[in-house]
């Protein structure tokens, strides 16, 4: 399985771009908080319109399932999701 990093943000948010490439994020100059705020908004479905919105749950699933398919190294797979886990708690 894979083993957990400990986050260096600015490595992290750079991983984060290559999974959604069109995606703008904040300007901000705090890595850690534009990719935590970024995750937040994904998965409360912010960029859908509100009719279409997914529960958080269904968002959940999906990013996952992203991150767990793409071409990104396991550990930046790791990372992510458990950032993607924390973000998902906060929200319950």
């Amino acid at each position: 399985m894979w083993q957990v990093m400990s986050p260096d943000y600015e490595k992290l948010l750079n991983e984060y771009r290559k999974l959604w490439n069109n995606r703008k994020l904040e300007e901000d100059t705090d890595a850690e908080n534009i990719l935590k705020k970024a995750i937040s908004r994904e998965l409360r479905d912010e960029n859908s319109h509100p009719r279409v919105r997914k529960t958080i749950y269904e968002k959940f699933y999906l990013a996952v399932k992203r991150i767990a398919h793409s071409d990104l190294d396991d550990k930046f797979k790791a990372a992510l999701i458990q950032i993607h886990i924390h973000e998902a708690e906060g929200l319950k």
